[in-house]
This record gives structure tokens, C-alpha cells and sequence, in this order.
């Protein structure tokens, strides 16, 4: 593709023609609907999580043996990467049904994990929209390219000290505004031509800074000494499990398809991943339908399994196909792993404007597409609340 970043992100008549399994309209509507309560056990329940192990640290480095602090402060932050597909769902305002509480949740985990809503909400809307298009997809150069597991692990998995300079730089030079040049996808996002969608996220940075900066100055001078371990420093150790299972959402998988079932990667996970990963493992399924609140994302797996093709079974089984895909790579640089696919439904049941062959030819259906309006007003980022006031 020819086109650059600057006039794609200027043409807003450019669309891709997604495909998505069919599904009868009363069961998406009930599927689209949010639930404070579970809204709440979902958020609360990982918060609680979080304030849990956490206060388990402090508690133990003053009455437990060192090592027991150690063991538990590194779960803790294995707990604690998960704060980005925490922001992810509440910046969709699919988790609750009393759409502040997203908002307000949102800023909670985005604190702890040193995110930043805003920033990523409007590249994610692009994430959706041309999902691994380039250059359209303005998260895709933040996605992995290589499933270069060794190295990750080993500056990840135990502790990662370089953290300290990289990751708290990084966010200086964003509250500053010093964007490198190669950082395409910020300078197309927030461009100079818009200084108050700048500073919104430049504000948040600083609130960052300056919150995380209080905590460890106070913690310091008080002797508090592991409060700023299990508060401020978390993106430094114990990531090896995020690692493990954010990454396989499109890895090794082709670019410029438009089925989700090839360009997305749903696994399956016990109960317990699947609560802290907040259901992203049913990735397929929430890139179809966005609008679905995570927690209802494993029904609707059941509802349209048979429309999609085989998903890797735990971690171990998709690492395996991830390799599988790049070992053929390295000596066939043109290989695309494209899963075979079951036959389209003919139902004229809600789904896509398309349907596609398991030659992965595309072809106009009779089926309309008029409730997918849902998930597309969702990434309407005009009409999104994190485009004004997520800085606030």
C-alpha cells in the first residue's frame, strides 16, 4: 500500500467491509447489555486482587521471612500487567452500565500501570476500524512482530530495572511533548493542529509523574520502603504471564484480511486467566462484536463457535502454532498461516454486509448489516467522552 499515514488518517470515507459470524438480533441485543454488578465483580473483583497482594507485601516485609515477601510481591506483579486490558474494556464503556463508573475505573487502573486512556483509546478506535491494515491500524506498530520469547522473557519475566529510565522517560518526554519522529502513529493522533487534544494527554502524563513522584518522595522519607515496590514501580518485574497471553491476540497472523477470524487469534483459558486477561482471549469475538461487555464475550463464543475455526486450547497449544507460523517463515518468508475456515451461514440472521469463501475470497451476501451500527457508534471516537475529557 502506497497511501501514507497522514492521507489515510485524512480520508474518514475509506472503510473495511468486515466479516462477522452471524448471530440472531434478540441474542445480540441481550449479549450487548451492561451490568453494574457484574460490571463490579469484574473491576472490583481484579482491584481487589491487586490492593490484596499488595498490602500482603508490606505486611510481609515486616513479619514474614524475606522470602515469603518476595514470593508474594512478585505475584503481585504478575497481577499487575493486566491493568492494560483493564483500561481497554472500561475505555470501550462496555463494563458498566452507568457509563461514569468506566470512566472513573478506568483512571484507577490507568494510574497503577502507568497507561494513558486518551492515547489509547483513539488509537485503539483505528485498531478496530482497520484491524492490522497498514498504515491505517495506528496500533499496529505497537504490536510484537516476532515472537521473540527468550529475549522478552529474560528482560521481563523476573525484573526489568531498565524500566526505571526507559518507561518513566518515555512518559517525561510525552508529558513534555518531545514525540520522536519515528513515533508516527502519536504525531497522526494528537497533531499540532489540535494543541488542546495535546495537552489532554499531556496532562494525564503529569498527573503520573507528579502522582507516582509523591508517592515514592513520601514513601522514602517515611521509611515506607515497600510502598513504592507494590504501587509505583510494578511495570519492572513479574510481567512474563501478560507477556504470555496479551501477545497472542494477532501474532504471526495475515495482514490486510478482512475476517476477523483470520487477523484475530480467539484461545481458551481455565477460569482464573480468563478473569485477569478480562476475557480479551476471546479476541475473534470482540473484535466482531465490540459493543459485547467482556463478560458475556464467552457466551457468545458458544453462540458462533461453529463459525470459526480452530482455537488453540491454553497457552501451551498457542505458542506452539505461533513457532509453527515463524519456523515456516524462516524459510518461506511468504508464508501466511490462514486457519481453514467452516462454510458461511446462510441464515439471514444479524451479521456482515459480506460473506467469504474458504478460498478467502470475498463476495457480496444478501445479508444486511444494520445492527452492527452499535459497534461502529462505539468507535465513533467524536462521540467517545475520552476525546474531551479523559485528562479531567
Amino acid at each position: 500500500m502506497n497511501h501514507s499515514h497522514a492521507t489515510s488518517a485524512a480520508n474518514p470515507k475509506r472503510r473495511v467491509k468486515w466479516y462477522r459470524s452471524p448471530l440472531p438480533r434478540e441474542q445480540l441485543s441481550k449479549l450487548n447489555k451492561r451490568s453494574d454488578f457484574k460490571g463490579f465483580l469484574q473491576a472490583g473483583g481484579y482491584l481487589g486482587l491487586i490492593v490484596a497482594t499488595a498490602a500482603a507485601s508490606i505486611y510481609s516485609f515486616y513479619h514474614w521471612p524475606w522470602y515469603v515477601t518476595v514470593l508474594i510481591t512478585y505475584v503481585h506483579g504478575m497481577l499487575c500487567p493486566f491493568t492494560i486490558n483493564a483500561v481497554h474494556e472500561l475505555v470501550h464503556d462496555s463494563v458498566f452500565k452507568t457509563r461514569w463508573l468506566n470512566r472513573f475505573f478506568a483512571r484507577i487502573f490507568s494510574f497503577i500501570g502507568w497507561h494513558a486512556p486518551l492515547h489509547f483509546w483513539v488509537g485503539h478506535t483505528e485498531h478496530h476500524k482497520f484491524t492490522l491494515y497498514r498504515p491505517e491500524d495506528l496500533q499496529i506498530d505497537y504490536l510484537p512482530t516476532k515472537p521473540d520469547v527468550m529475549k522478552s522473557m529474560l528482560e521481563w519475566a523476573i525484573i526489568n530495572p531498565r524500566w526505571i529510565y526507559r518507561g518513566i522517560g518515555f512518559h517525561l518526554r510525552r508529558a513534555r511533548w518531545k514525540i520522536p519522529e519515528n513515533d508516527t502513529a502519536t504525531r497522526i493522533m494528537f497533531p499540532d493542529s489540535d494543541p488542546k487534544r495535546q495537552w489532554q494527554t499531556r496532562r494525564w502524563e503529569w498527573i503520573l509523574l507528579l502522582g507516582h513522584g509523591a508517592i515514592i518522595t513520601v514513601s522514602l522519607i517515611m521509611g515506607w520502603w515497600m510502598v513504592p515496590i507494590v504501587v509505583s514501580l510494578t511495570p519492572m518485574y513479574g510481567a512474563w504471564l501478560f507477556f504470555l497471553c496479551n501477545n497472542t491476540q494477532h501474532l504471526g497472523l495475515p495482514e490486510h484480511d478482512p475476517d476477523f477470524r483470520i487477523c484475530c487469534r480467539t484461545i481458551t483459558l481455565n477460569p482464573f486467566l480468563r478473569f485477569l486477561y478480562w476475557h480479551m482471549n476471546y479476541h475473534t469475538e470482540h473484535h466482531m462484536y465490540a459493543a459485547v461487555p467482556c463478560y458475556n464475550l464467552g457466551k457468545l463464543h458458544q453462540l458462533i463457535k461453529a463459525d470459526l475455526p480452530h482455537c488453540p486450547h491454553g497457552l501451551i497449544e498457542t505458542w506452539q502454532q505461533v513457532n509453527m507460523i515463524y519456523k515456516e517463515r524462516k524459510t518461506n518468508p511468504d508464508y501466511q498461516y490462514v486457519p481453514d475456515l467452516p462454510s458461511p451461514s446462510p441464515s439471514p440472521l444479524v451479521g456482515s454486509n459480506q460473506s467469504v469463501k474458504n478460498d478467502g475470497e470475498l463476495k457480496e451476501s444478501q445479508t444486511p448489516g444494520s445492527a452492527l451500527s452499535v459497534d461502529e457508534k462505539l468507535h465513533d471516537e467524536e462521540a467517545s467522552p475520552w476525546v474531551s475529557t479523559t485528562a479531567a
